[in-house]
């Protein structure tokens, strides 16, 4: 299984140079890998609604422009990596991710989770009791995404640590 630092050597090698105003930023887990680059900003004459319509037009410009070459960069990353790679751009503070996946998770919930859920799906606030869960968790994310990263970088210390034991 190919690393996050494999994956992101290969992209620096791989991705045109003009593409993006620095290194895009790569995420990746068991079924994907989003590579988000950052465009240049630019500048929407008039008021916040100009701007933001300047930069939906500047990605939407990457988008189409790109495609071609894209679909044929994430072809040879499916090849080398086994997994699906998803494209997104940003400018500002506006980002757009194109071609991602949305994979189902199975999870066992007893009855009160399960009121929940049920309860943001009669209230309106989800439309299922997966779209229920997925508001949770992106809540969760909102919250505690301080604690999140704590976490992360917990176990991306404990992935080197491993790494460097006896049996590799």
């Amino acid at each position: 299984m190919a690393t996050t630092e494999e994956v992101k050597g290969w992209l620096t090698g791989r991705l045109p140079k003009e593409w993006f105003a620095g290194a895009p930023e790569i995420r990746m887990d068991e079924d994907e890998i989003w590579v988000i680059g950052t465009l240049p900003e630019v500048q929407g004459s008039g008021g916040a609604d100009a701007v933001k319509a300047a930069r939906e037009g500047a990605i939407q410009r990457f988008r189409e422009g790109t495609r071609d070459e894209r679909v044929k960069i994430a072809d040879e990353a499916r090849q080398r990596f086994g997994k699906n790679l998803a494209w997104g751009a940003k400018v500002g503070d506006q980002t757009a991710l194109f071609t991602h996946m949305a994979v189902p998770v199975m999870t066992r919930l007893r009855l009160p989770e399960r009121e929940l859920l049920d309860t943001l799906v009669r209230s309106g606030v989800a439309r299922s009791r997966s779209h229920a869960l997925a508001w949770c968790v992106r809540l969760v994310a909102k919250n505690e995404s301080s604690w999140i990263t704590e976490l992360k970088e917990a176990l991306s210390k404990v992935g080197d640590v491993r790494s460097q034991g006896p049996l590799n």
